[in-house]
């Protein structure tokens, strides 16, 4: 029997077709244990891409299997010679392994009535577009970019029916220095559930602000930037079923590993940049157990990259020591009086206990509980800013209509965006989910933030977990860790920094500790920005006059930080 295909790619965005008519084209199809290339041919139909291509199956092994797994692999091979890694940075492959239900059911890809109508209805397909050169084969990774090649994004699947979405933006003031390899940063966002390629992005130290106008001291001016959209369900990235939700700090950060290894590993570009995981707030804790993950992968040769090193901003890293400087901090700034300061130690004690104990997803709901005792007696204090009143005060309500449910569906929807400027949320739900969807190409089905608050639920249980140990870990086997602290955060205060801090067991602690800090200053301006000071792979930054959101609070301070951090060699 001879199957005749021709798939319909509705991919006019890309811009193909120019290329296209200088690649061979060949289809890697593969079922059981067979694989085989058949020659495929082009052409351009009302703006349209069409592949075509017969497949003979003389033993019918095709159609007497109808239970397996047909994998369907369009693969565009480049004639002549050309730069491998260019190819791979001009998109590594369009779809990443999507697995439909029927026949025809992949976003973007579309089956004619004769496919359909042979005997496939048990057949599950899994189709794939790929620029690439022939070594490459296989849809690994779902990816487009920019027609000047300064932006790609895509997705990864990192596991079956788990796709997590990223975007790199390579850097336009990129230096070729041999003696100091240009770095690229992985942007890591808190909540969990909060968007890096969001709020990150647009409200923190991307390219552009949440008005799309150019940011003047974008760390793109130091570094390439990757945001990623971690764990699976937050911005962009989505789960087919929530039951793939992660649970645990160790399966994000596995997660993590897999997308690296998936982007790095096949792009020499990439693996000439040494990579700097940079997370703010919760994301802290998936940064340094994504440190772990990625130095034993590297170690096993499973993951080619150089760990240049660790940021760790206003993180989340020991929970119960941010959450008992809460209170005294706040009373001491006539924010809360005793009795206020009373009821939140009570907490605090409570959640010592519960966390002794092993109850951890109940230690979460206390701090839920803590939360709402400091809004009420402090008249809603900011968390992100303990100097200013919280954006979102429920001026409608009184104190006690709100309950702890709605400060935990408060925090776990908004995850940090709630304060991060006036009318953030709304602006960045309305750009994410418009202007920047349409760009990006997203499928039709995924809005960013749908799944933030399941994020945040399916992971209550880890939620008040600490991991100063995985810091101690990472400054024993050398890598360079940073820890940076906004003066007026309250969530994740300094003198809780400072506790956790004074809790490591690196050898190199009591010499840090006793050393004098430096001043730090912007340009011209002799007004102390910051203080810092380092001991061999250990520093601290102090930023005053900035809360929870550093690069937004204290951006030319921030700037230079990075630059340092990240040993950038633009000065």
């Amino acid at each position: 029997m001879v199957f005749f295909f021709d798939l319909d790619f509705d991919l006019g965005w890309l811009d193909l077709a120019k290329d296209m008519l200088t690649m061979q084209l060949a289809v890697r199809m593969s079922f059981g244990p067979k694989v085989l290339m058949i020659p495929a041919t082009y052409r351009a139909v009302n703006s349209k891409h069409l592949v075509s291509f017969r497949l003979k199956d003389t033993n019918r092994e095709l159609t007497a299997t109808p239970a397996s797994t047909l994998d369907l692999f369009v693969v565009l091979e480049v004639v002549g010679e050309a730069d491998s890694d260019e190819a791979l940075e001009s998109g590594a492959a369009i779809f990443d392994g999507v697995t439909g239900g029927e026949v025809g059911s992949v976003p973007g890809i579309h089956l004619p009535g004769k496919m359909r109508n042979h005997n496939f209805a048990a057949l599950f397909l899994t189709v794939a577009l790929c620029i690439v050169l022939p070594h490459f084969l296989g849809g690994l990774v779902m990816a487009t970019c920019t027609k000047d090649r300064t932006e790609h994004w895509g997705y990864v699947q990192v596991r079956p029916r788990a796709h997590m979405f990223w975007w790199h933006y390579k850097s336009p003031y990129r230096i070729h220095n041999p003696k100091k390899p240009w770095p690229i940063i992985l942007w890591l966002q808190g909540g969990p559930g909060g968007s890096g390629t969001g709020i990150g992005n647009f409200g923190e130290m991307g390219p552009l602000d949440r008005h799309l106008n150019k940011r003047n001291f974008t760390w793109l001016r130091k570094a390439d930037l990757l945001f990623v959209d971690n764990p699976v369900g937050t911005g962009y990235s989505f789960v087919e079923d929530k039951e793939l939700l992660v649970t645990t700090d160790e399966e994000s950060a596995r997660d993590l590993t897999t997308l690296l290894i998936k982007l790095f590993n096949r792009n020499r570009t990439l693996q000439r940049s040494p990579l700097y995981i940079v997370a703010q707030s919760y994301g802290g804790k998936t940064a340094v157990t994504l440190g772990i993950s990625a130095l034993k992968a590297i170690k096993a040769g499973r993951l080619k990259l150089t760990l240049g090193g660790i940021a760790l901003g206003n993180s989340w890293i020991s929970p119960v020591d941010f959450v008992a400087t809460w209170a005294p901090l706040l009373k001491d700034l006539s924010r809360i009086d005793n009795s206020g300061l009373k009821n939140s130690t009570r907490l605090v004690e409570k959640i010592k206990q519960q966390m002794a104990d092993g109850q951890m997803k109940e230690a979460t709901k206390t701090w839920g509980d803590l939360e709402q005792v400091i809004m009420e007696t402090s008249n809603y204090v900011d968390f992100y800013n303990f100097m200013r009143d919280s954006g979102s005060k429920p001026v409608s309500m009184t104190t006690n209509e709100l309950s702890r449910k709605t400060i935990m569906n408060t925090y776990s929807k908004n995850v940090e965006s709630a304060r991060v400027l006036p009318g953030l949320v709304e602006d960045l739900s309305s750009l994410m989910n418009g202007d920047i969807k349409k760009k990006l190409k997203i499928p039709k089905d995924v809005k960013w933030g749908g799944q933030s608050s399941l994020v945040f639920d399916s992971m209550s249980g880890d939620f008040m977990s600490p991991r100063i140990n995985e810091v101690d870990e990472l400054l024993n086997a050398g890598v360079h860790v940073t820890v940076y602290s906004g003066q007026v955060d309250l969530i994740c205060s300094t003198k809780g920094a400072e506790a956790w801090v004074e809790k490591l067991k690196w050898k190199g602690l009591k010499t840090f500790l006793n050393m004098d800090r430096t001043p730090m200053f912007c340009g011209d301006d002799m007004e102390t920005k910051a203080f810092t000071k380092s001991y061999k792979n250990f520093h601290f930054y102090w930023i005053l006059k900035a809360g929870h959101f550093v690069p937004r609070d204290q951006p030319c301070v921030a700037f230079d930080m990075i630059g340092n951090i990240t040993q950038s060699p633009v000065r």
